[in-house]
């Protein structure tokens, strides 16, 4: 549902100087098969040793990751860490917060 909202919003994020991308613990063959199958216009980073997800502090006690949304500048400073991502929105709420928090427009 997150891939999907993230891909119908595709115009809308990409009216923003910005680069975008999920991540999973899964693995590079299962995230390149799940993004086909959703048509995922954006990359889907695989991260099954954890490396990623444990530095970011997203992991669940499951081993599974969290589906947060970081907002981090061209600094590389995180501005907003959305904890309450909802997947049906997360497009729209991305481009949303994104233009809130002044990212700039190409």
């Amino acid at each position: 549902m997150q891939c999907k909202a993230l891909r119908d919003s595709a115009r809308e994020i990409q009216s923003f100087d910005v680069a975008y991308f999920m991540a999973s613990v899964d693995t590079l063959e299962d995230n390149t098969a799940f993004a086909a199958e959703h048509e995922a216009g954006f990359p889907i980073l695989a991260d099954p040793t954890k490396e990623m997800t444990g530095a970011y502090e997203v992991l669940m006690d499951a081993g599974f990751a969290n589906r947060w949304t970081y907002y981090i500048d061209s600094d590389g400073t995180i501005l907003k860490i959305d904890k309450e991502t909802n997947p049906a929105t997360a497009g729209r709420d991305l481009t949303r917060t994104m233009g809130e928090l002044g990212f700039p427009k190409i």
